[in-house]
Parts: structure tokens; C-alpha cells; sequence
């Protein structure tokens, strides 16, 4: 298996969302690619079955944040101080969609613990919520309110969220490595009672963020090397880089320029 990885830096949400799709959908046969990107401006993603009846759209506009549909399932999330990552493997009879969502989430806990000693205490998370259900309550309108099996904690508070989608025999997994506190301000956007607002906004002190563990200001540079640093490490594979392509968006496809 050959691995590419892909620095794309800052692009807007209709883009990175189009760009993982592609990647997925034009991977080589013998190839992976693990892609780093992240947000311009600061945008909303919602879950494929996600209502856009559940975000203020109007009141985003105003704030000049980005709505957008994720490919994957789960709820919103406000990607704003984080860096994200999307992977594109294929699958079959020696792996399974669950096995995989294990051992990224390993790699990238590899990877962390390489961008700084203080993230040496990150651990997977053990339980399975019922997503079917709590899903059914409003709270649940914030993807970070709940962390799924295998996700990454720290101190016991979810550090990282991911979503699968299976396209074919290729998986599609992407998340957010949360670096900073802003994505809570998710509920500012939620179309919400008074009661589920005041949940939500205690799940969410259930997050942790980089800059809350390290102190530091986040060195992007440097965790994205490290980022890449753990894949290498825990796939035992080196990656061949390449340069960002240029892409724009037109009619939600991509078109290479």
C-alpha cells in the first residue's frame, strides 16, 4: 500500500468537504492518502441526515460563517481552531470500517504524542454510546456533546470527533482535532429551547483542546509534521508528499485548474 499525504491548508467549507470526496473517489487502487486542512472562512458542517433547519443559517451569514453538508454522518460541528484530517483507505476481507476507525484513531494519538509530551495521556474512548437514541433528543444537535467508541479523550474529555463513510470499497474517515475552545460557540447557532441550550453547553466543557493542555499557542506547521510523523509511525510506511494541487469549486464538483 502506497501512501500519500496531502497538505491542503486553509480552503472554505464547500471545498474541503468537495476535495475529501474526490480524493476518495479518484484514489489509485494501491493507494491511501491521509489529507490535513483546515478552515476560511470559519464554517458549520452538519451530518449528512442533518435538517438545516437546526442552524440559525441567518445569524452564520451575519457572523460570515460557512454552512455546509459533511459527506459522514453525526451532528454539527463549528470548525473554526482546529486542525482536521481526512483518510481515504480502502477496505476489504483483512479489514473492516470499525477496525479502521481504530487504528487511525491510533495513529493520530501516535502523532500527538510527538507534537508534545503533555498529550502522552491521551486515551480511546472505551463505550459505545446509542446514537439512535440520543439522537431522538435535541441536545444531540452538537457533535462534540458525546464521544463515540475509539475517539480520542484526554483527562476524560474528547479531544478529537470522526465520521466514516463507506463509498464502494474505499472508507472515507475525516475529523477535527480540536485546538483551541471556539467550536463551542456551536451553540450560538443551534436552533434551540432554553433547556437544551444549557445541556449542550455542559457537554460541551466535556472537550478538551490543545491549547488548554499545552499552554502553547498551537504550531500548525509542527502538528501537522507530527500528525504525519504518527501515521508513518504506526502504519510502518513513509509517505510521498505532494504539492497542493490548485483546485476552485463549480457546481459542487472540482475541477482541476
Amino acid at each position: 500500500m502506497n501512501w500519500r499525504f496531502v497538505n491542503t491548508g486553509f480552503n472554505s467549507g464547500k471545498f474541503n468537504m468537495a476535495y475529501d470526496m474526490q480524493l476518495a473517489k479518484n484514489r489509485k487502487p494501491d493507494e491511501a492518502v491521509l489529507r490535513l486542512y483546515r478552515w476560511k472562512p470559519y464554517c458549520i458542517s452538519l451530518g449528512a441526515n442533518q435538517s438545516f433547519d437546526s442552524i440559525n443559517i441567518e445569524k452564520a451569514e451575519e457572523d460570515r460563517i460557512d454552512v455546509v453538508k459533511r459527506p459522514t454522518g453525526g451532528r454539527a460541528i463549528l470548525h473554526a481552531e482546529e486542525l482536521t484530517y481526512s483518510v481515504v483507505l480502502p477496505i476489504d476481507h483483512d479489514s473492516s470500517a470499525r477496525n479502521i476507525y481504530l487504528e487511525i484513531n491510533k495513529a493520530l494519538s501516535e502523532g500527538l504524542s510527538l507534537y508534545s509530551d503533555k498529550l502522552t495521556g491521551i486515551e480511546l474512548e472505551k463505550s459505545q454510546p446509542d446514537f439512535r437514541e440520543f439522537y431522538k433528543e435535541e441536545q444531540s444537535a452538537a457533535c462534540f456533546a458525546v464521544p463515540a467508541k475509539c475517539e480520542l479523550k484526554y483527562d476524560g474529555k474528547k479531544l478529537a470527533g470522526s465520521a466514516q463513510r463507506k463509498l464502494g470499497n474505499v472508507i472515507l474517515q475525516h475529523g477535527s482535532i480540536l485546538c483551541g475552545d471556539f467550536h463551542k460557540k456551536i451553540v450560538d447557532y443551534l436552533v434551540l429551547n432554553a433547556e437544551n441550550y444549557d445541556k449542550i453547553i455542559s457537554l460541551l466543557n466535556y472537550t478538551a483542546d490543545l491549547f488548554s493542555i499545552t499552554g502553547r499557542e498551537i504550531n500548525y506547521d509542527l502538528l501537522a509534521q507530527s500528525i504525519a510523523g504518527g501515521f508513518e509511525s504506526y502504519f510502518d510506511m513513509k509517505f510521498y508528499e505532494l504539492t497542493p494541487v490548485k483546485y476552485f469549486v463549480s457546481c459542487e464538483k472540482l475541477i482541476c485548474i
